[in-house]
């Protein structure tokens, strides 16, 4: 981050205005939309996150989650487009005259302030406006607690590990208590273990409701675990926004199946027809009762790697190949399989041994399926039932 963002960034964490216990944000994006000369970085979006809640902007890098971001914070103006507070036009006004916390994948602290005084930076106005020093150092303290600094109040920057410092800039934020905070990729630099401790707790902080909250992030694991709403990027445009399970569960196209699963969701050339799912070469799947409605023609089959298993059950569907590559990773064993309808990967509780080339049976249930059309859009989606025991499975 050059020098310029570093400011930026600091401005969004200390020293804009702050107003002690606002009410969360209601911020609506008016067909925003962002030109960088002959480049679109965004089409126009309507966005409009809902006040209180935990909004997870999900995309690959380059889909505009940064950009959109800058935007909200009025780091950067639109191109076109409007950008509302709490019904008011704010577009164009810059960050400093904005409520907004900002939290960026880099360790950004004052290095030559303490840890105390780095989170307490944000109420300086409160201070010099004759607050109570005694409940600024409360808010302080109680605030590290949370996120288990206290220890290092009256340490640098510099003498903390990398989570102790992204704490500090996350406990920075939350003093500010503006009612709209902005995290790009705050874990991102972190390692696993690191991630997964700060992520939920994280979780438990985001439910009071204090403020909107917007949380970009390229992972679609993590999505899933921070609950809230998802609004799927990609490429610079907004594909979908609901409940994080309704996304996930229910994408409305490919590109958001592709966008929201971990690992890939195994995407199939297929033939509806009456008589079945013709997939590939000689692979025909009966079709199951409840889609009998769908009309005949080329169509994409789904399938999550987490509904793919080893043991047949009743009405399962068969799939042959042989194994090309298996992998552990955590609990679970991840196998490609190359298949007459191409590679296909499945999730499998637990370790398992396989040998490269040997072959392997894979089976699956019908109703777990996914149905995309000639036109990419969705048209079957698993039941609620099927859908939670397939993610339950994959996490």
């Amino acid at each position: 981050m050059d020098r310029h963002s570093v400011e930026d960034a600091n401005v969004a964490t200390g020293d804009a205005e702050v107003t002690h216990g606002t009410a969360a944000m209601k911020l609506v994006l008016d067909h925003v939309a962002q030109r960088v000369g002959a480049e679109t970085h965004l089409y126009p979006i309507e966005l409009s996150p809902v006040p209180g809640a935990l909004t997870v902007l999900l995309g690959a890098t380059r889909s505009g989650k940064t950009s959109l971001m800058r935007i909200m914070a009025g780091l950067d103006a639109p191109t076109s487009g409007r950008v509302l507070v709490d019904n008011v036009d704010v577009t164009g006004r810059p960050v400093r005259e904005r409520n907004v916390a900002m939290v960026y994948q880099q360790f950004i602290n004052y290095p030559s302030l303490t840890v105390r005084d780095n989170i307490a930076s944000p109420l300086r106005r409160q201070r010099a406006a004759g607050a109570n020093v005694g409940d600024i150092d409360a808010r302080v303290n109680a605030i590290a607690t949370r996120l288990r600094i206290e220890p290092f109040l009256g340490r640098l920057p510099a003498e903390l590990s990398g989570g102790q410092q992204q704490r500090v800039a996350l406990a920075r934020a939350m003093a500010k208590r503006a009612p709209l905070m902005l995290l790009d990729e705050p874990l991102v630099n972190l390692d696993y273990k690191l991630r997964e401790e700060l992520r939920e707790e994280l979780t438990q902080l985001f439910a009071t409701g204090e403020s909107t909250i917007v949380y970009a992030t390229t992972d679609p694991t993590e999505a899933l675990l921070l609950g809230g709403y998802t609004a799927v990027l990609d490429r610079g445009e907004l594909l979908q926004y609901g409940p994080t399970p309704e996304v996930f569960h229910t994408p409305h196209s490919l590109r958001v199946a592709r966008a929201f699963s971990d690992p890939p969701m195994n995407l199939l050339a297929a033939k509806w027809t009456p008589a079945g799912v013709m997939l590939g070469d000689g692979v025909c799947w009966p079709v199951p009762h409840s889609l009998t409605h769908l009309a005949s023609g080329a169509c994409t089959i789904g399938v999550r790697a987490g509904a793919l298993r080893l043991t047949r059950r009743e009405g399962d569907e068969m799939l042959q190949g042989t194994v090309s590559l298996a992998d552990i990773a955590g609990s679970d064993t991840f196998v490609h399989v190359e298949s007459a309808v191409g590679t296909v990967v499945a999730q499998l509780p637990g370790v398992h041994l396989f040998a490269l080339g040997a072959p392997i049976t894979l089976f699956v249930d019908p109703m777990k399926l996914y149905v995309f059309g000639a036109d990419e859009k969705l048209l079957h989606a698993p039941s609620s039932h099927a859908a939670r025991a397939s993610i339950m499975q994959s996490h």
